[in-house]
């Protein structure tokens, strides 16, 4: 196929493997070369016929680059990295610490509108796909109440708090959501769900040798922002039941809108997702957004866009013509 979108990787963990394998079920997308601020001789990638650069010459790719695919963690990469390469590339990114979007919208829309580029911010399954159905939820049903459930699946931000707490080797966490509250939404209830009455979370803990599990167990528990508003189980096991029983990544949820229409008839509206890979469902999401901002940008859009400003039809390969025979 001629004429691919040309697709670059910035960081190569979980994530960025994951889109380098999204990208092997795209005919029309080819993988350009990967950037790492690693040591470009130590990254193994998925196929090693891919190059792999330094991060500090990605100025020198300007123009060879259709998107980049911003792989770095929310916390410390994408609030620096987004902004400096939106000036330079069409990006797009999964900018996931929520309270800090708008803000981080504003700093990358600015650099894209300089550089004349376009770019994405937020995307993958929350922010994004549910974002989107949060939307259509909310208008479609303006009298009622949304619900998001996270899980049951594997926090990595949770589980490296964890990792944090003195006298812990290994950890995993788990959000498990809660059955009975997700049926009393099913049932048109609306109830007035307390963080503790949605989740609750699992904890899988390897000790450091000498610790002591008491105190960790209550260093875990009453951790704030994290654990102390939940009931959270902490179990304590060998590194060899954690690496053959805790080493994949699923993840999941549920968005349930549910409200009245008309003569105060009951509707509900529900959208979930059961993920066995969590890092390689959202690199395929991410996937699917470069395709959409590549033709954004051929069309002249300019700036930083979010879920909320694609077309869905921008997502796929397909023609208009297509879709509308195929789909609609």
């Amino acid at each position: 196929m001629t004429n691919k979108i040309r697709i670059g990787i910035v960081g190569y963990g979980n994530l960025g493997r994951g889109v380098h394998t999204a990208i092997q079920q795209n005919p029309d997308m080819s993988l350009e070369c990967v950037f790492s601020r690693r040591d470009p001789s130590t990254v193994e990638v998925v196929e090693p016929k891919v190059p792999v650069h330094s991060l500090d010459k990605v100025d020198n790719f300007k123009g060879d680059i259709d998107v980049l695919i911003l792989c770095g963690g929310s916390k410390n990469d994408l609030p620096e990295q987004g902004p400096a390469l939106a000036e330079l590339f069409c990006t797009v990114d999964s900018f996931d610490t929520h309270a800090r979007i708008p803000e981080y919208f504003e700093q990358v829309n600015t650099a894209a509108i300089k550089g004349g580029t376009t770019s994405l911010i937020s995307t993958g399954w929350d922010p994004g796909l549910f974002s989107i159905n949060r939307l259509y939820g909310e208008s479609i049903l303006p009298l009622g109440a949304t619900y998001t459930f996270w899980g049951k699946g594997l926090s990595q931000g949770h589980s490296d708090a964890v990792r944090r707490v003195p006298g812990v080797k290994a950890a995993v966490q788990y959000t498990i959501p809660s059955e009975n509250a997700m049926q009393r939404v099913r049932n048109g209830e609306n109830p007035n769900l307390t963080t503790r009455e949605r989740h609750t979370r699992e904890c899988f803990v390897v000790l450091d040798d000498g610790a002591n599990e008491e105190e960790v167990r209550a260093a875990i528990v009453n951790m704030p922002d994290y654990f102390a508003d939940y009931d959270t189980t902490v179990n304590f096991i060998s590194m060899q039941t954690l690496e053959q029983e805790h080493s994949s990544m699923p993840h999941g949820g549920v968005v349930i809108r549910s409200g009245t229409s008309g003569n105060n008839s009951n509707q509900v509206i529900e959208y979930s997702l059961a993920l066995e890979s969590n890092p390689e469902f959202t690199s395929s999401v991410l996937v699917a957004y470069a395709r959409a901002i590549y033709k954004l940008h051929k069309q002249g859009s300019k700036g930083a866009f979010t879920v909320f400003d694609i077309a869905p039809g921008l997502l796929s390969p397909k023609s208009p013509a297509q879709l509308r025979k195929e789909l609609l």
